[in-house]
């Protein structure tokens, strides 16, 4: 049963296809409700539990503090196991957890929780899962930078990097890598991600089908995460040039683990009707691409420290970027053999020099993907807006919401000028968990038409005996 006594709604997401398609949506499983599931106690209660409100004022820092608990008690778990194991894995898993990011997912879960009518009832299971989100992300990080072979990452050595620098004779003659350190990277990133499951897994969510609408989303979650990164894998190891997969790796890879599902997961916590989740997730799918496209800018134009990690990497590993796509797809047609030529000699070149880096970016520039990728950015932005807004949500949090999915797709810093983009091309990022007037005027400031045209429907009268979080009076 749905909180308000209704019957249990279905949990619904997009489906899967090669763009975002916003107007389509497949059932979890074929049965009308969530079946007798067992709901798991809390497990570990939370501590002086969170007030909605004040947790809405800074989201990434009251996710934070539960983070900070619920790791200090599993690398005190570790260290009973084995000192050197909680020293060079459990201790670094949770340092790197707690010491970077923007907290992204933890936000759209949690925006999507409120917006969905969720109070101080559903606070406790949101910031639990918040938290879990954030070690589902240190596992794909870890994994990612030694698949990428990267040594940077959020402006310092990667896991795998530090693991050299901490048992400097463990590195293979003549590499900068260790396998040893590889190895034990892979290992860590396994252990966040047990340790994600192991906190979702031991939460409350108040009754069975909040409970399997999370589950539902956190198991399809996992599985597109590593569907993502495969196909990323693959499109380097096959020289794939085609833009429509590139787009089908950025929805799997990025916009539905970044954006869609954790906005799922917080309508689910909240109970959310089937509609309302399939607004979310088509708002987030849309958005979430356009983070993905906008990433693949940066990691071209941007500047490394504003983004954190090394500018050129993903084309001197080869990956199959839209970007890229493009900009291949118009120099054969054209055909411009010098600029075709530069790009080739370019795409999986580990040597790549910083000139020769500038001469790619001057193709992309010149052959129009650039703009290509920009104009593509700004469409998603707006079709992400359209849905948001014809999504039932609680005004506030809604505007809320509005402002970190224009910002996910916006440039970072100086990013904006290296790419000569025009000023319009992405709206800029509204600062985090601003209050609510104060993103209504960053929206309005930079979508007038959308603010007064298309206002935010209000999220429908609660049935009569119910407070703001659904509990009865």
């Amino acid at each position: 049963m749905h909180r308000s006594g209704a019957p249990a709604p279905t949990p619904t997401v997009p489906n899967l296809g090669t763009d975002p398609d916003p107007d389509t949506a497949v059932p979890f499983c074929e049965r009308p409700d969530a079946g007798p599931a067992v709901v798991v106690g809390a497990g570990d209660p939370v501590v002086d539990a969170e007030v909605p409100t004040l947790v809405d004022a800074d989201v990434p820092a009251a996710v934070g503090r539960e983070l900070e608990r619920l790791l200090g008690e599993r690398v005190a778990g570790a260290a009973a196991l084995d000192g050197v194991f909680a020293a060079d894995v459990a201790a670094p898993v949770a340092r790197f957890t707690l010491g970077g990011g923007r907290r992204m997912r933890s936000r759209f879960l949690w925006w999507a929780m409120r917006a969905c009518g969720g109070a101080e009832r559903e606070t406790p299971a949101a910031l639990r899962t918040a938290a879990a989100l954030e070690l589902i992300q240190t596992c794909a990080l870890v994994h990612d930078d030694v698949m990428d072979g990267s040594s940077r990452r959020r402006g310092g050595p990667s896991f795998h990097a530090r693991l050299v620098a901490r048992y400097p004779g463990t590195a293979s003659p003549g590499t900068a890598a260790a396998p040893f350190a590889t190895s034990a990277a892979v290992l860590a990133g396994d252990l966040a991600l047990a340790w994600a499951d192991d906190i979702v897994a031991a939460t409350d969510f108040g009754d069975a089908a909040a409970r399997y609408g999370v589950l539902e989303n956190w198991r399809a979650m996992r599985t597109e995460m590593v569907a993502g990164q495969y196909l990323d894998l693959h499109g380097q190891a096959t020289g794939s040039r085609s833009a429509a997969r590139a787009i089908r790796t950025a929805c799997l890879k990025t916009a539905l683990y970044t954006v869609a599902r954790p906005l799922a997961l917080g309508a689910a916590i909240a109970g959310a009707d089937p509609r309302t989740v399939l607004d979310l997730c088509a708002a987030g799918r849309c958005a979430g691409t356009a983070f993905q496209l906008r990433d693949d800018i940066e990691g071209v134009f941007g500047d490394p420290l504003v983004t954190g990690k090394p500018s050129g990497d993903d084309i001197r590993s080869g990956k199959l970027t839209y970007l890229v796509a493009v900009a291949l797809a118009r120099a054969e047609s054209r055909p411009d053999r010098a600029a075709l030529s530069v790009l080739e000699n370019s795409l999986g070149n580990a040597d790549l020099t910083e000139a020769r880096l500038l001469r790619v970016r001057e193709v992309l520039r010149d052959t129009g993907a650039l703009a290509a990728a920009e104009e593509r950015i700004e469409r998603l932005r707006a079709a992400g807006e359209r849905r948001l807004d014809a999504a039932a949500l609680e005004p506030a949090p809604a505007l809320r919401l509005r402002a970190l999915l224009a910002a996910v797709a916006a440039p970072t810093g100086p990013a904006r000028a290296a790419s000569a983009a025009p000023a319009s091309a992405a709206p800029e990022a509204a600062p985090p968990d601003v209050g609510p007037a104060a993103s209504a005027q960053a929206s309005t400031a930079t979508h007038p038409a959308h603010a007064v045209s298309r206002p935010v429907r209000p999220a429908p009268r609660r049935p009569s005996g119910t407070t703001a979080d659904r509990s009865s009076r």
